[in-house]
């Protein structure tokens, strides 16, 4: 039997393994399960007689090269920046692999090694980067194909409470990593191009600087801009296009409540708050608030963020707990952010029948036989339950049709490398629409950014 090494079974791993589970028997598969705990890979593994879970330590060399060399290919799906030795041990052994993670700096210098020892390293196959790109690339070649050229390209994606599950009034829960929420957009500012003019968004603006969109029977939705999103730009071909811009979708209003918590400076990661093991919710929103004699925490924090007795934002506040002066943070040496994180996951965690939802959401300017037009591309996924969520399908059945477009053959470019070739992505975004995946394109007039433009 083909052997499908399967690194980290946590909560992007459940639709993958399930998916290939169900594959195992007519693709003559069989599964090693590895994680750190040896409980969640036997829990994943469903006592399946195709698929063994082990304990693996990634850090320990030994063990993870016998795993790999035991191997026909590898899937990673540890957190990103434990990818480089298991992909260094796959150059060793000579296994092709396959992660949903960015490709980092140290992935791309082993791309040489990995042509030249014909192995397949495909990388940012998952929901975003993976699902992005290939949806995107789809469109772009068809254009091209017909002899367009691109004038604009923006791209969102958002994971996000289902309707049905939207039950506070910040109309969000956590999804996905809470810490990678906290820390959205820090780093440096948010760039883009519009219109063929280069635009900068500093991280204290970055939330005060949204755009709308609209789908169709679930309503509204914002955007707030990524920070890089003139990476890709030469990726996709697009150097010459006068409008790039990537974004990621919420709620419309979260982004101005955010704003809140950035402006205070409680998203900071950069330093360590005293006696937090202590430190009481109260005491930890006083901490960013100015000493005055008589006045409350309440009336400080409505003054320095000059919420009106009416307005919303403070409903929000009120609804976190915040001024709670009995909780103790528990957290001992811990940043702002990680306090806050803490506080959030206390109303912002998916109860045990919520379910997640993804919104994708692209948007395709461009000029065929001099006329102008657009194409607007919208896909919304909603998860099944806990386990099989929205975000676990977007994320690990992409990979696991990679993985198996790669042992059959069907995908044969080798090198470092990330789904924008019709070899990858035309058969996996065809598969994925049996799984709900599906993207519904709507011909659109072209206004781009000239609010003095008219429809012909």
């Amino acid at each position: 039997m083909r052997t499908i090494l399967i690194i980290g079974a946590g909560r992007s791993a459940s639709s993958l393994i399930q998916y290939l589970l169900n594959k195992s028997e007519s693709e003559n598969l069989h599964l090693v399960i590895a994680d750190l705990s040896l409980a969640l890979a036997e829990k994943k593994t469903k006592n399946h007689p195709n698929a063994t879970p082990i304990a693996l330590d990634i850090l320990d060399k030994e063990q993870r090269g016998k795993a790999i060399q035991n191997a026909t290919i590898v899937i990673s799906m540890l957190p990103a920046h434990l990818h480089i030795e298991v992909a260094k041990d796959c150059i060793v052994y000579k296994k092709h692999l396959v992660t949903a993670s960015y490709i980092s700096d140290t992935m791309q210098e082993l791309d040489e090694q990995a042509k030249a020892n014909g192995l397949i390293f495909m990388n940012e196959i998952g929901l975003d980067p993976g699902i992005d790109h290939m949806s995107a690339m789809k469109v772009i070649d068809e254009i091209r194909d017909q002899g367009g050229k691109m004038l604009l390209f923006e791209s969102f994606c958002g994971g996000l409470v289902a309707p049905e599950s939207d039950t506070n009034l910040w109309n969000y829960k956590f999804t996905w990593a809470p810490r990678n929420v906290v820390l959205a957009g820090q780093g440096g500012a948010a760039k883009f191009i519009q219109e063929g003019a280069y635009k900068y968004i500093p991280y204290t603006s970055l939330f005060r600087r949204t755009e709308f969109l609209e789908v169709e029977g679930y309503g509204k939705f914002e955007a707030y801009s990524n920070r890089d999103s003139l990476k890709y730009r030469s990726v996709y071909g697009l150097d010459d296009v006068l409008t790039l811009y990537r974004g990621t979708i919420r709620r419309v209003g979260f982004s101005k409540a955010w704003n809140m918590f950035v402006q205070l400076g409680m998203t900071d990661d950069s330093y360590s708050m005293e006696n937090t093991e202590n430190m009481t919710y109260r005491q930890f929103v006083n901490s960013f608030l100015p000493y005055h004699p008589t006045d409350s925490v309440e009336i400080k924090m409505r003054l320095i963020l000059k919420i009106d007795q009416d307005d919303i934002m403070w409903d929000k506040l009120l609804e976190l707990d915040l001024f709670n002066r009995n909780k103790k943070v528990g957290l001992k040496d811990a940043t702002p952010a990680q306090i806050l994180e803490k506080i959030l996951a206390e109303s912002w965690s998916l109860q045990p029948n919520d379910k997640d939802m993804i919104v994708m959401y692209h948007k395709f300017g461009y000029v065929l036989n001099g006329e102008e037009k657009q194409i607007d591309s919208k896909m919304v996924c909603i998860g099944d339950d806990q386990t099989y969520t929205a975000m676990a399908k977007t994320v690990g059945l992409p990979v696991a049709m990679a993985t198996l477009l790669i042992l059959n053959g069907k995908i044969k470019t080798p090198g470092v490398q990330l789904p924008i070739r019709k070899e990858v992505y035309q058969p996996i975004l065809k598969e994925l629409e049996e799984y709900g995946v599906l993207f519904h394109e709507q011909d659109m007039p072209y206004v781009g950014y000239n609010p003095d433009k008219v429809f012909s």
